[in-house]
């Protein structure tokens, strides 16, 4: 099995990429075997996804993670796992669901992919970071921090 989870609030501006995604990727015909998840604000309630699951990309507003003029990326995992916390708390989010997947999972981490989209974003920048996500999904070994070109 093979996800893509799209993060943030849909009801708070410049945190609503990833549920436009979502929305995006709802309507298309995904290949086999591929689930889009609408993970909100879902934080550590989103292990249950990631158990027995072999890639995983991850969509998600970001800010400050890529040069001031890129508006779609992919992401480090490490990097972002790296900004987790100490402690749990509700601004946790992405990075410390990083942090803590390998030291809870049952399973093997599955690889891990994230796709970031940085300010403004029209149709096209969510079309873009839609592709890049279904093209991360086929790529195991893509999981450096690129930026993809606008």
């Amino acid at each position: 099995m093979r996800r893509i989870i799209c993060l943030g609030n849909a009801l708070f501006e410049g945190d609503d990429a990833g549920p436009k995604v979502f929305a995006l990727l709802s309507a298309r015909a995904l290949p086999e075997g591929v689930e889009v998840i609408d993970g909100g604000l879902g934080g550590l309630g989103l292990l249950r996804f990631l158990e027995g699951t072999e890639r995983v990309v991850f969509v998600d507003s970001t800010v400050g993670l890529a040069p001031p003029d890129a508006d779609v990326v992919t992401l480090d995992p490490a990097r972002v796992a790296a900004l987790a916390s100490s402690g749990f708390d509700h601004a946790a989010g992405l990075p410390y669901l990083l942090k803590a997947m390998p030291l809870v999972l049952d399973t093997p981490t599955p690889s891990i992919g994230i796709v970031g989209i940085q300010g403004a974003h029209g149709r096209d920048v969510l079309e873009r970071a839609a592709t890049l996500a279904l093209r991360l999904l086929g790529e195991p070994s893509a999981t450096r921090g690129t930026e993809v070109p606008s």
